[in-house]
C-alpha cells in the first residue's frame, strides 16, 4: 500500500472487465470517477478508488495534431527496428504513415501486431525493410494471443482490404531511384 505503481493497458476496455468494479466518467473532473465503499464496502471499490484511468483511444488522424502525433509515433517505433536495410522515414515518409494508419485506424495493439509480423516476415523473406507491398501481404491476425477478451474489447474491428499505396514513377515509367546510401561528395587528395 505504500508503493507508488503505474500501470499501462493500452487497448483493453478496464471498466467493462470489471477489474475496477463499478467505474463511471466524471466529465467535471475529466477522469474515471469510483464511488466511495462504506467500511466493509467490497474489495474492487477499494482498489478501484486507488486508480486513475486516463482513456487515451486510438490514434487521431482528422487533425494535423493528432497526425503528427501518429508520425512522432511511427518514428519511435522506426528507431527501435533493426533491419538490415531500413532507413530513415521507412515508416514516416510518404504515403507510409497514412497507409498504416489505414490499416490499423490508429490502435496501438493493430499496429505493434503488423510491424511485428511485417519485421518477421521482411527478415524471412530476405527483404530486411518494410514496405507497403510487404505490408499488403502482412495479414493481421489475433488469433494467436488466445487470451483476449473479446467483450471486454480486447480485440478491435480490424480494417480489411487496405490497399497499398501505388509506387512513384518517373515520366519514363520507372521508379524513382532510392539515393538515401549514396556519395555524392567527392574524394580530394587530402582524404587519401
Amino acid at each position: 500500500m505504500d508503493l507508488g505503481a503505474t500501470l499501462v493497458l493500452i487497448g483493453v476496455d478496464i471498466p467493462g472487465s470489471g477489474l475496477l468494479g463499478s467505474a463511471r466518467p466524471d466529465p467535471a473532473a475529466g477522469q474515471w470517477a469510483f464511488p466511495a465503499a462504506p467500511h466493509g464496502g467490497a474489495v474492487a471499490t477499494q482498489t478501484g478508488r486507488r486508480f486513475d484511468l486516463v482513456d487515451l483511444g486510438p490514434f487521431d488522424y482528422s487533425a494535423p495534431a493528432g497526425i503528427t502525433a501518429f508520425i512522432e509515433h511511427l518514428a519511435g517505433i522506426e528507431d527501435q527496428l533493426r533491419l538490415l536495410r531500413s532507413a530513415d522515414g521507412m515508416l514516416t515518409a510518404g504515403d507510409m504513415p497514412e497507409y498504416l494508419f489505414r490499416r490499423t485506424h490508429g490502435v496501438v495493439g493493430l499496429l505493434r501486431r503488423l510491424i511485428e509480423d511485417g519485421c518477421a516476415k521482411a527478415v524471412a523473406t530476405g527483404e530486411e525493410r518494410l514496405t507497403p507491398e510487404l505490408l499488403a501481404g502482412t495479414p493481421i491476425r489475433l488469433g494467436n494471443l488466445a487470451d483476449l477478451d473479446p467483450e471486454a474489447g480486447e480485440i478491435p474491428p480490424i480494417p480489411q482490404d487496405v490497399q497499398p499505396p501505388r509506387p512513384t514513377r518517373s515520366k519514363t515509367g520507372k521508379k524513382h531511384r532510392n539515393t538515401v546510401f549514396d556519395d555524392h561528395g567527392g574524394r580530394s587528395a587530402a582524404d587519401g
